[in-house]
């Protein structure tokens, strides 16, 4: 497992995020967890 961290844009502004995912995992897998761990926070 390793840790990735990843600045995003949603709605406008800039989040930073950290992701802990499989070595391997593909980046576009890492973004979209990134983008639906933002979202949820949005919806709290």
């Amino acid at each position: 497992m390793v840790e990735v961290t990843l600045n995003l844009e949603y709605k406008g502004k800039k989040y930073l995020t950290n992701v802990i995912v499989k070595k391997g995992t593909p980046q576009s897998q890492i973004f979209r967890i990134a983008e639906e761990q933002i979202k949820k926070q949005w919806q709290n």
